[in-house]
């Protein structure tokens, strides 16, 4: 029973004995004075109790207001920096959709305090149990693609930065990972992340009850083959728990398949061929290679030809005075990058049109055909028109002047996706739209391609503005680790470099789709990666893109 509760029940008690000896008369007995001196005394011991109770629960607050402080000084002093970290994302998330919550029921016992009410407002604006699982399957995308132990993760310490404070996961964090993982049936990580949240449970006071980790842990070492281990944590569990059912029914199992395996593969064999649960991008390996620098690099006499240069488009009125500056960043197909194509003011500006319009990316799943938030492209985008503010339209017709192409026919889409077909669409009668994406935690966008395949005919039919022929992505940030852009058939990795773009046409002059332009946004490790696009297409390049007469013209 709670202590307020119990105080209550007395106090009514005691106000009911002293009501009553007004009329019993009980200052005229002793005997019956006792009985009140005992009651008092119980009513003490019940409210040193409660005082004590109340004491605890104000300590528990002052070390989480404590602990928040030092943190929250840390983390706004530069919170782009802060929250380019995925594990302080992941923590963030996981505070206000799960801990926050615990606080409230701590603090709900005074309900005249005035956070309660605060605290129940802005609780509609918290993240949701989506959200943390979706921070939590990002950081095990990043532990794959950067191919980062449980240790590197849980102590903060990514590549090429010190761990800031409070970015060590605990072991409640570690097993929460893994309890993810174990939702997907991802085995390989489940074991990972219940191995980690064990050994920290050897020096960390508080975290979840180790039967519940050994349980988790045995059974997906299980899954993985590796029945000696399985077997190991399973008696390590009934040591903790004697009477476990489903232990000791798994004791049994166990022992029984390792008897049957004599001659066969080892178990650690077994599990050392287990990984992640299969998924539908054939190119996954090589995209994540590409993603770590260890893809296809280009030849030294290749790369030996490859030109920078100030170009100004055959002398256009716009880049005569202030020609771009113009780097060939691959060959075959050609990706071209163009230096401080916008100021840092513009990309403020244009971030700040952004921000309130952003959307989690929706995208057709290959499998079902159907739109879906899909797990694996982790950005949110808004979309930005030229009537709604000059500087959009000022950019477009930088791009213009810089490619040579028209962009009056360009896409405005009510959709936040960068490879949408077929969906509801309206035709921009003049300088348009730019689609912005910020990517989030583990931020990534799988390989695609930018046009509409010969399996898609009618992929833009609405807009009447033909196929994409050429794709235009602008960087307005830098990204400390990871979020390159790689043409996963050819090998190219193109690196974010704040208020540069890269360019490369999706058609080939004939008008055939180039299928070397197959690329993905790889997942961003540290920062937070800022991109805008500008999908260009067919229609009123006739004169500007001439047409070949072969198909690889």
């Amino acid at each position: 029973m709670e202590w307020s509760w119990s105080l209550e029940l007395l106090l009514v008690f005691w106000l009911l004995v002293i009501g009553g000896s007004a009329q019993s008369d009980f200052f005229a007995s002793v005997g019956q004075m006792t009985d009140l001196l005992f009651v008092e005394k119980d009513l003490v011991v019940s409210l040193k109790d409660y005082i004590r109770e109340e004491e605890t629960r104000l300590d528990k607050l002052r070390r989480w207001a404590d602990r928040l402080t030092s943190l929250s000084a840390a983390a706004t002093a530069d919170a782009e920096r802060f929250l380019g970290n995925p594990v302080n994302a992941f923590k963030l998330i996981k505070r206000l959709n799960s801990e926050w919550s615990e606080l409230e029921a701590l603090v709900l016992e005074d309900t005249s305090h005035g956070f309660i009410s605060n605290l129940t407002i802005q609780r509609q604006h918290f993240p949701t149990d989506e959200d943390q699982t979706g921070a939590a399957n990002a950081l095990l995308r990043l532990q794959d693609v950067y191919r980062l132990d449980t240790k590197t993760l849980s102590t903060g310490r990514l590549p090429g930065v010190a761990p800031s404070p409070g970015s060590a996961l605990s072991a409640q964090d570690c097993f929460d990972l893994g309890k993810v993982a174990y939702s997907s049936a991802d085995y390989l990580h489940t074991a990972q992340w219940m191995e980690q949240a064990l050994e920290q449970l050897q020096t960390e006071a508080r975290g979840p009850e180790q039967t519940a980790v050994l349980d988790y842990l045995s059974y997906s070492v299980y899954q993985q083959g590796a029945l000696e281990r399985a077997l190991h944590y399973t008696r390590q569990l009934l040591q903790l728990e004697p009477g476990h059912q489903r232990a000791l029914g798994n004791l049994q199992y166990f022992e029984y398949q390792l008897s049957k395996q004599e001659g066969a593969p080892s178990a650690e064999q077994s599990a050392a061929s287990g990984g992640r649960p299969d998924d539908y991008l054939p190119e996954r390996r090589s995209y994540e290679k590409l993603c770590r620098g260890e893809g296809v690099r280009m030849t030294p006499r290749r790369q030996s030809r490859l030109r920078c240069r100030y170009y100004d488009n055959g002398r256009h009125p716009s880049l005569v005075i202030g020609p771009v500056k113009e780097e060939e960043e691959w060959d075959r197909p050609l990706i071209l990058r163009y230096h401080d194509v916008v100021s840092e003011r513009e990309m403020e500006k244009v971030k700040e049109l952004a921000k309130p319009r952003l959307r989690r990316a929706t995208v057709h799943d290959p499998l079902t055909g159907k739109l879906t938030t899909a797990p694996y492209r982790v950005s949110k985008s808004a979309w930005l028109g030229a009537s709604e503010h000059p500087l959009v339209d000022k950019i477009n017709q930088r791009i213009q002047a810089v490619t040579g192409l028209d962009v009056s026919t360009a896409e405005d889409l009510q959709v936040s996706d960068e490879d949408l077909r077929g969906s509801a669409v309206t035709r921009c009668n003049a300088l348009c739209v730019l689609q912005v994406a910020n990517y989030g935690v583990g931020g990534q966008y799988e390989p695609h391609f930018d046009f509409g395949r010969d399996d898609e005919p009618d992929a833009f039919e609405e807009l009447g503005t033909g196929n994409r022929i050429a794709t235009w992505l602008l960087y307005m940030s830098d990204v400390q680790a990871g979020g390159a852009t790689v043409f996963t058939d050819v090998g190219a990795a193109i690196k974010p470099k704040k208020g540069s773009a890269v360019f490369w046409y999706n058609l080939f002059p004939s008008g055939g789709g180039d299928y070397r332009t197959r690329h993905a946004a790889c997942p961003v490790l540290l920062g937070n990666k800022w991109v805008s696009n500008k999908w260009i297409h067919e229609r009123g390049q006739e004169f500007r893109r001439r047409c070949g007469l072969r198909e690889t013209d």
